[in-house]
């Protein structure tokens, strides 16, 4: 699957980049310095300047017969592919190939635009291509920002083997490429859940008679059971007493709720790295972690991203094709600016899902003197969902909780994150109070908390 998630390669031929798309190589220059010998001679015999201007006019007929030979921008072919796909967090290699149709060889200097979230200045190569021939040249990217980036033009400076004279082109390879979430984290992941047998005592658990709700055979009514699974139908056809068996649910549902509202903007490190990355990245790569093992469970997994809109909405499906679809909507997400409209979310929900599934919310609420709007809806999903709700906390507010004032100034603040850790704490109790499992998660957690949250839920067939 991560092979076709690569953006495609681009090609392209070169163009003529401005109207006079040709200039001095830095040899033309060079080649003139002999010329100012002549001027030695000339303090004695002026004739000799002569000799100056005679050396001017080769070296000038020289740059002249050297241009003719440059071939045609349209002759050079430029090509720009990528090793894979670009992960979150990664880095990637992109190969730039330039294509010589022509009957000379070229000595090229690209340009390659690169898009900020990728790297922090343009890529400069150099190239020599033989007639006929191609050559590649590489350099290394790191994914910053998640979503679609703008990759630009490829510029090129070439030149003959001799080096006096130029041309300009550029080589239209402007595309926009898709950075999308953590994948192989999330594999990783996952794969260790496996290797802790965590996932095989699931499926096992799974092959229990008694348990769940769902239906599986029919048998004769034995003492001490359910007189609520009697199947009179059955019983009527038979003329004696039968009762259903049932099994737990081998496909369950779990919904993946991601808030892309205005505090999903915050900027957090990631754990190992040096790289910032915002609260939406973290959300958006523990979610897809959690699909990736519900997919192992054999669950069905649906996605709902939304801010003051409902930005995507993927119905519960499984299978290799779904997680894709999964993969590359989340990395579709964006974060707004304005503050997310969690009422709109909540009523789609419970329009696009009707039986009772795992909800896993993935947000955070603002510090104000009331309920914030998110906790009431969480409630009225909860009234037909099992909600697990995932506040993704601030890492720097809890530092600042747990340290020691020193000054007056460290004091109030102090004050004022022991105020707002506790009203987080009061408002998550009062969701615990009704049914809904609330956390609160530092971003850098976010994924491992949730797959053990997803493991209990499973375990104890809290659905």
């Amino acid at each position: 699957m991560t092979g076709s998630l690569a953006p495609p390669p681009i090609q392209a031929p070169a163009e003529p980049r401005r109207r006079l798309p040709f200039g001095f190589g830095s040899r033309f220059f060079l080649a003139l310095l002999p010329g100012l010998l002549w001027l030695i001679p000339a303090w004695r015999w002026p004739g000799a300047v002569a000799g100056l201007w005679l050396w001017d006019a080769l070296i000038v007929a020289a740059w002249l017969a050297d241009l003719l030979r440059l071939p045609a921008p349209g002759q050079l072919r430029l090509t720009r592919s990528w090793d894979g796909p670009l992960f979150l967090a990664h880095g990637a290699q992109v190969t730039l190939t330039l294509q010589n149709t022509s009957r000379h060889a070229v000595r090229a200097r690209l340009v390659d635009v690169v898009p900020p979230g990728l790297a922090d200045d343009v890529a400069r190569l150099e190239l020599e291509a033989a007639p006929g021939a191609s050559a590649s040249a590489q350099y290394g990217v790191v994914c910053r920002v998640r979503g679609d980036l703008p990759a630009g033009d490829v510029y090129l400076r070439y030149q003959s083997p001799l080096g006096l004279a130029e041309r300009w082109a550029a080589a239209p390879l402007a595309q926009a490429v898709r950075v999308l979430p953590d994948l192989p984290r999330a594999r990783s992941e996952a794969l260790i859940v496996i290797r802790h047998k965590q996932v095989e005592v699931e499926q096992r658990r799974r092959q229990l008679r008694g348990l769940g709700r769902e239906f599986e055979t029919l048998r004769e009514y034995r003492q001490g059971d359910d007189v609520r699974d009697i199947c009179w139908t059955a019983t009527a056809r038979r003329h004696h007493l039968v009762t259903r068996t049932y099994t737990a649910e081998r496909s369950q549902t779990v919904w993946l709720v991601v808030d892309a509202g205005r505090l999903s903007r915050t900027l957090v490190e990631q754990p190992g790295t040096t790289l910032r990355l915002t609260k939406l990245d973290h959300a958006g790569n523990a979610a897809l972690t959690l699909a990736v093992l519900a997919s192992q469970c054999g669950d069905k997994v649906g996605l709902l991203a939304y801010g003051r809109t409902v930005q995507k909405c993927i119905a519960p499906n499984r299978g290799p094709g779904h997680l894709r679809t999964l993969v590359e909507a989340i990395a579709g997400v964006r974060a707004e600016a304005l503050e997310a409209q969690h009422g709109r979310a909540a009523r789609t929900l419970l329009k696009a899902q009707s039986r009772r599934s795992l909800v896993v919310w993935i947000t955070d609420f603002a510090e104000t003197p009331g309920t914030p709007d998110v906790i009431e809806h969480a409630v009225q999903l909860s009234q037909r969902h099992l909600v697990v709700f995932a506040a993704l906390s601030q890492p720097d507010l809890g530092m600042l909780a747990a340290q020691t004032p020193k000054t007056v100034e460290e004091m109030y603040r102090h004050t004022a994150a022991l105020e707002i850790v506790q009203r987080r704490e009061i408002m998550l109790r009062s969701l615990r109070q009704q049914g809904i499992l609330a956390l609160d998660l530092y971003p850098g957690n976010l994924s491992t908390s949730l797959l053990n949250e997803y493991l209990r839920v499973k375990d104890r067939s809290l659905l």
